[in-house]
């Protein structure tokens, strides 16, 4: 067993980081529980005032508590936000605009994995709404307080799972054909085009961008998986992540000087993406798609 665990430890690598967030502001999405949560407890206790952006308060309540008791910086703050509602999204978006006097980092952390099909309250495909569309509007919600707290950074997290889907522009809530896997995919597809359409669009504003995989890492949001899968999973999870290792990247693209906006990372370093995450003509149909379907104009 400790082999597996060496093993484990070589392939999820090595980093560490004695960076300081002393007198910055993080915006952490789901962060009650499982990456989210690890990842507030570490930026916590570099310094940084923590906001948790949560849908269920009462899980909030627990996790700030943790992240307080853990970390010894008191500084954390419980704000509502339902990524499936651009109701819930505008109104926290008017309460921090309003509240607070900068954001250094806004991490777009939470995400649904192969739920059944349902839709958000916009009528988006339930996946596709959250992981990208939800994210994509409180990130352009937000943008003048980051461009305004530069330099800031907006992190999304991506997955490997981004080579499982395509970007349907012709059925892109999937009302003609639903498969999980495949909208999923299609979510996390969406995160690393629209991070590379950001990118270009805020060069020089001080603002930079990245998608984040954490790796294949043990957390609930498996909940969702068929027998299938759920059997394959029981075969590699002695070679998964731990909650803190799936993290780590996220850390690294929220303190590491100088790493290229625009990227994609993996085990606290760039990685390659599929080719299908590189082309920029379709991040741009998709980019004007999101903005259609949000009814906002982006400039």
């Amino acid at each position: 067993m400790a082999n597996i665990y060496t093993l484990r430890a070589l392939l999820c690598g090595q980093w560490s980081s004695e960076a300081r967030l002393t007198g910055k502001t993080v915006i952490i999405t789901g962060a009650n529980t499982g990456i989210g949560k690890e990842t507030a407890v570490d930026l916590a206790k570099r310094g940084g005032r923590i906001i948790i952006a949560c849908r269920d308060i009462g899980k909030a309540e627990s996790a700030r508590a943790e992240i307080v008791e853990r970390s010894g910086n008191p500084d954390v703050v419980i704000r509502s936000l339902d990524l499936s509602d651009s109701k819930s999204i505008r109104e926290f978006a008017q309460i921090i605009n309003r509240e607070e006097h900068q954001l250094h980092t806004l991490i777009n952390n939470a995400g649904v994995m192969m739920c059944p099909y349902a839709k958000t309250a916009d009528g988006f495909e339930m996946q596709f709404g959250v992981n990208h569309l939800g994210h994509f509007l409180l990130t352009f919600l937000l943008l003048g307080l980051l461009e305004r707290s530069a330099p800031s950074r907006i992190i999304n997290l991506s997955s490997m799972a981004h080579a499982w889907g395509r970007i349907q522009l012709e059925d892109v809530h999937s009302e003609r054909s639903y498969h999980p896997r495949r909208a999923y995919g299609q979510s996390k597809l969406a995160n690393i085009l629209s991070t590379r359409a950001l990118s270009r669009r805020l060069q020089g504003q001080g603002v930079t961008v990245y998608a984040v995989h954490p790796g294949i890492v043990r957390t609930e949001i498996k909940r969702h998986m068929n027998l299938a899968l759920l059997i394959s999973w029981k075969i590699v999870r002695p070679f998964t992540k731990t909650i803190q290792q799936g993290a780590q990247t996220t850390i690294y693209c929220t303190v590491e000087p100088d790493i290229q906006s625009g990227g994609y990372y993996c085990d606290c370093k760039l990685s390659s993406c599929t080719r299908a995450a590189r082309d920029d003509v379709m991040a741009e149909k998709l980019w004007e798609l999101s903005c259609q379907m949000l009814g906002i104009t982006w400039e």
